[in-house]
């Protein structure tokens, strides 16, 4: 009869310890919207000839690589990247506060989880007073004594469980914040290769000016020494030549910079980088754009995906908190032997004790009550939070695709400009040699040429970083990692 009364006793803890109080986190649906943009898209952007001026095809519903930068064809960049995501020191923080998380929640789900089961052991010298059994003097002696206590709180309420719900959701959050740090890392890499390329061909391009334009100079001071034209006429291309000249300096410490930022994001001091060089001519400019379905933006967006997290470690807290309001009851036993010499602790009669203990909450000032409403604010406010993640990341993606359309037909028009101004400053040069024009209408074309030359490499550029800020927008391809590393393993045996 007492065994059946311990397992009865037994299986109503079991039974109370699976009710859990506070909401059941409801993962928020996804934006039912069909599309990114206020007009639906064209099947692909305009094309213009030359380099970058390729047109670019949107591909609804295809699957981004996890490593997108790839789509560039550039060995160096890839090779760059790789080393980036080894030695970086913003990933190694990320990874570092991702195990911290998951220790913490390995350490509360052994306190909350399992009971407590400690031993302990103790040596006492005592001198007590015989006068309470009536005699006189003091006796004097040693106590040993060994236990081993257990103790164990009832999760009757799933006030613990929700605990460790909010920790798991901290560690989610933690992973979806390494991710965020890896996208963030290589679209800043690619941006910055790119934006190094344009450098160099923006400087190319005005060296190739100056150069013309310091040919026009030497002409016109030759000119100048016959007598052939005036000291002003000199001047002015002179100082057309000194003004191009001028604007090469703060493009080579654009330059020098961009390779700086490169080097820190690489992990390695500027003065030991030995970095690649990158030209816009050894960047392939991907042809080919997936573009994720809207309806799978939230559940591949890192930064969504963490705000996500965030929303649930609320929404258990508030069962933590709905938990504090209901009785706990902890569970204690302990065993163990005492004695008043060592070498007769453990032969002994043995001690034991075993107890229980209810705690119910009564008045506490409306502290409990309060502090339930907190939690349940901060879930509103993380809500919030969630949502204007939701629409910043369309956002982002809505301004990608849109900057896309727009930067090829930037570069249309661009390459057409940068073209007839290529021609009239040959058919100017043409009518100067021959004397048919002056030196004014050759300053003026070479002017106009090197302003278009530069446009359009500028532009160039742009259409390149925009199409990185597109992948970074659509999440970097995250999820298709571990089937890619599955791939490769397979491809090497």
């Amino acid at each position: 009869m007492f065994s059946r009364r311990i397992a009865l006793a037994a299986l109503t803890a079991v039974l109370l310890a699976g009710c859990m109080v506070g909401p059941n986190f409801q993962r928020p649906q996804p934006p039912t919207t069909a599309r990114y943009t206020e007009t639906p898209l064209p099947a692909e952007t305009a094309s213009a000839p030359g380099s970058g001026g390729a047109a670019q095809r949107f591909v609804s519903g295809a699957e981004l690589s996890a490593q997108w930068w790839s789509l560039y064809r550039s060995e160096p960049l890839e090779r760059l990247i790789g080393e980036a995501l080894a030695t970086s020191p913003t990933l190694a923080a990320a990874r570092a506060t991702l195990r911290q998380a998951q220790e913490n929640l390995s350490a509360r789900t052994g306190a909350l989880l399992y009971p407590a089961v400690n031993a302990n052991a103790s040596a006492t010298r005592e001198k007590v007073s015989n006068a309470a059994f009536g005699a006189p003097g003091a006796t004097l002696f040693n106590l040993y004594n060994a236990s081993v206590d257990v103790s164990y709180m009832l999760d009757l309420f799933g006030g613990n469980r929700r605990q460790l719900e909010a920790l798991q959701a901290a560690v989610d959050y933690q992973d979806y914040q390494l991710e965020g740090a890896h996208l963030a890392l290589t679209a800043n890499i690619v941006t910055a290769a790119i934006q190094e390329a344009s450098l160099r061909a923006q400087i190319k391009a005005t060296r190739d000016i100056l150069a013309a334009e310091q040919e026009v100079v030497q002409r016109v001071q030759r000119q100048y020494q016959l007598g052939g034209v005036a000291r002003l006429d000199l001047v002015a291309v002179q100082s057309q030549a000194a003004q191009t000249e001028a604007t090469i300096p703060p493009l080579e410490a654009n330059l020098a910079q961009v390779r700086h930022q490169l080097a820190i994001l690489a992990g390695r001091l500027p003065s030991e980088a030995a970095l690649p060089e990158f030209n816009l001519d050894t960047l392939h400019l991907p042809e080919d754009l997936p573009v994720s379905l809207p309806s799978e933006l939230a559940r591949q967006r890192p930064d969504i995906r963490a705000a996500e997290a965030l929303l649930h470690q609320a929404s258990a807290q508030i069962g933590v908190a709905t938990a504090n309001l209901y009785p706990q009851v902890t569970l204690s036993g302990s065993v163990g032997v005492e004695a008043l010499q060592l070498h007769n602790l453990f032969g002994g009669p043995g001690l034991w004790s075993i107890g229980a203990g209810l705690l119910q909450p009564i008045f506490r000032g409306g502290e409990l009550q309060a502090e339930r409403r907190a939690a349940i604010a901060a879930y509103d406010a993380a809500q919030g939070q969630y949502q204007e993640t939701v629409l910043q990341a369309f956002r982002n993606v809505a301004d990608a695709l849109r900057a896309l359309e727009e930067d090829a037909r930037t570069v249309r028009a661009q390459a057409d400009a940068e073209a007839l101004a290529r021609d009239r400053l040959e058919l100017t040069r043409k009518q100067y040699e021959l004397g048919g024009t002056s030196y004014l209408a050759l300053l003026d074309a070479q002017r106009q040429f090197a302003l278009a030359r530069v446009a359009l490499v500028r532009v160039q550029g742009n259409r390149y970083a925009d199409t990185a800020a597109l992948f970074q927008a659509l999440g970097g391809g995250w999820w298709n990692r571990e089937q890619a590393a599955s791939a490769e393993k397979l491809g090497t045996k």
